[in-house]
């Protein structure tokens, strides 16, 4: 998708009114132009941004030297209720308090790795009702000032008989507190039926829309893209493996439906979820050469869907470049500035004005740091609300001598322990 040719402003987004009123420097980053640069923040946003050693602040300061600094990434798909489940004993427990214990746990595993805001899709009805929606907006209320999160609010049945218990409890979700109407349309008997009810209580309460999809069915895709054209604030739809299998002029013929109907796609590199059957990746090229947006969620975290889940939007940036052969640029730009538009999140831009949403990876290019993505440092809001330090150690050998940025340990070795050689920070 194109760029707008016109600069957009710094938007305006209440985060000044939340924020740490106290500033911070982050020193000597390196950005994506190859400059090294000072970055100024305070009340939420960046005040200034200068050439290394030019900006001074009277709060603190974080040298960013060796570090990349990137505007922070989103996480435009998780799952929350079921994250971190995989590796429990019997039957899962949605107990409210075990569905926040895990929401909280996934949420800030996934800050770590750089994801600031969280966009959670949620099951309600069946025996658990709006237990585990209530549990993740508790688990919303408590990261309050470290990550933002939005809840998602999916039923399983909106049509018929039996979905009309479901239709009533989508509409007390949204009243609660979710804010996105979500959903599986590919289970219910009527999926047509199921994404009309679904627009419909979106255009009650001005919600965007945020669907489940396989997405191989071409007509069902073509309905729901007709429906859906114009809604505002927005719809998504996601994962679509099964777009790449259709035949290809089927496939961009769906495409072009989905870029008039300005219908947003978010695909899942790293595998897929609990509401699709099919794995797999979207045909991202595809759908970016017919004007969709694109973005990259991580699905779901350690449960019986994808008991290996990382969570990571650097590792989905990765696989989309190394395996859906985007560019790097274009690969990052997928978990963060068009994960953020798919969310409704303001623009980030390491510049004046913009709200203060930063990643810093250890790192000097960005091909770089999505091979090798370790020691990270997560800015939310102005201030350092995560850091990770990554640190390889190799035992002394005359090979090893020459390799970058090494140093030796400060401290003596204990006790029994090895002798130390070089240390690589990564």
């Amino acid at each position: 998708m194109s760029a707008d040719s016109k600069q957009p402003q710094p938007p305006e987004d209440g985060a000044a009114t939340t924020a740490d009123s106290t500033s911070l420097l982050l020193s000597h980053a390196r950005l994506g132009d190859g400059r090294t640069v000072d970055v100024r923040l305070a009340g939420g946003r960046i005040e200034a941004v200068g050439t290394a050693g030019s900006l001074t602040t009277a709060g603190a300061r974080v040298d960013l030297g060796g570090y990349l600094l990137l505007p922070a990434a989103a996480e435009p798909h998780a799952h929350a209720d079921t994250a971190l489940s995989a590796d429990t004993p019997g039957p899962v427990s949605y107990a409210p308090e075990e569905v926040q214990r895990r929401a909280t746990e996934a949420a800030l595993l996934q800050l770590g790795h750089g994801a600031t805001a969280l966009r959670a899709h949620v099951r309600i009805g069946d025996v658990h009702g709006l237990g585990p929606l209530e549990a993740v907006l508790q688990a919303r209320r408590s990261l309050r000032g470290l990550a933002d999160l939005t809840a998602v609010a999916v039923p399983r049945l909106l049509t018929g008989v039996a979905g009309a218990d479901g239709l009533a409890m989508l509409r007390d979700a949204v009243k609660m507190g979710a804010g996105v109407v979500g959903g599986c349309p590919d289970l219910d008997p009527d999926p047509a039926g199921y994404v009309e009810a679904v627009l419909d209580v979106a255009a009650e309460h001005g919600a965007p829309v945020d669907l489940h999809t396989d997405g191989d069915d071409p007509a069902r895709l073509a309905r729901l893209a007709a429906m859906a054209g114009g809604l505002r604030p927005g719809v998504t739809i996601g994962p679509c493996a099964g777009l790449s299998r259709l035949p290809s002029e089927a496939a961009r013929r769906a495409a072009d439906q989905l870029a008039a109907a300005g219908v947003a796609v978010v695909c899942l590199p790293q595998g897929g979820c609990g509401g699709t059957e099919l794995r797999g990746a979207a045909p991202v090229r595809l759908l970016r050469a017919a004007g969709v947006r694109v973005a990259a969620g991580s699905g779901t975290l350690r449960d019986v869907a994808n008991p290996v889940g990382r969570g990571d939007p650097l590792e989905a940036a990765y696989l989309l470049a190394s395996l859906g052969g985007l560019a790097p640029q274009e690969a990052y730009a997928a978990v963060g500035a068009e994960a953020r538009a798919v969310m409704g999140l303001p623009e980030v831009r390491v510049e004046a004005g913009f709200p203060a949403e930063l990643l810093a990876v250890r790192g000097e290019r960005l091909a770089g740091v999505l091979s090798l993505a370790y020691s990270r440092i997560v800015v939310h809001r102005g201030r350092v609300v995560a850091r990770t330090s990554a640190v390889r150690e190799y035992c002394d050998s005359a090979a090893a001598l020459d390799l970058p940025r090494q140093a030796r340990p400060e401290r003596p070795p204990e006790p029994g322990s090895p002798p130390a050689g070089p240390v690589v920070r990564s």
